[in-house]
């Protein structure tokens, strides 16, 4: 017997994903820079990290 719960549950994750995908602003920004820091909003309260120098190793 197949188990809908777990194949709508499946589904709908999918569905969910696509939809935050497809949702984000810098999708069809040409000019968008992948190496750029993004800013997370559910990390808003958080100070960035701080970034390894080359000159400590």
């Amino acid at each position: 017997m197949i188990d809908y719960f777990a194949i709508g549950l499946t589904h709908g994750l999918i569905a969910l994903a696509a939809w935050r995908l497809l949702s984000r602003p810098d999708l069809d920004d040409d000019a968008a820079d992948p190496a750029a820091p993004r800013r997370r909003s559910w990390r808003r309260n958080k100070p960035p990290a701080p970034e390894a120098d080359a000159s400590d190793a």
